[in-house]
């Protein structure tokens, strides 16, 4: 069975830092990505990687969070930096492999003013 692991969320107040870790069993995933969900919003994509360290970020997270990924340990973390209280929401994890999406269970990040 697929699984994907989230890791690393908590309580930070603005400025801090969290890392996020996912790691992926049973598949290794060409990209994955993470995602986030705050609390009447739609998913959005925060950023994604290729298995070759090729990134994309969502504007708003820019210049802030940093995607990277360890093949070896087919884990994936999200380096999130100068945190905003609009960060707070749900941080998923993702990959999909021959059309199949596989979603973690989701950490909560929370971000005090």
């Amino acid at each position: 069975q697929v699984q994907l692991v989230e890791s690393g969320g908590g309580l930070v107040q603005a400025g801090g830092s969290l890392r996020l870790s996912c790691a992926a069993s049973r598949i290794i995933f060409n990209a994955m990505d993470w995602y986030r969900q705050a609390p009447g919003k739609q998913r959005e994509l925060v950023a994604d990687i290729t298995r070759t360290g090729l990134t994309n970020y969502a504007d708003s997270v820019k210049g802030r969070f940093t995607i990277s990924r360890d093949n070896a340990k087919n884990t994936v973390y999200l380096q999130m930096n100068s945190l905003k209280p609009e960060d707070t929401a749900v941080y998923y994890c993702h990959g999909i492999m021959s059309g199949l999406n596989y979603w973690g269970q989701g950490t909560q990040v929370t971000v005090s003013s």
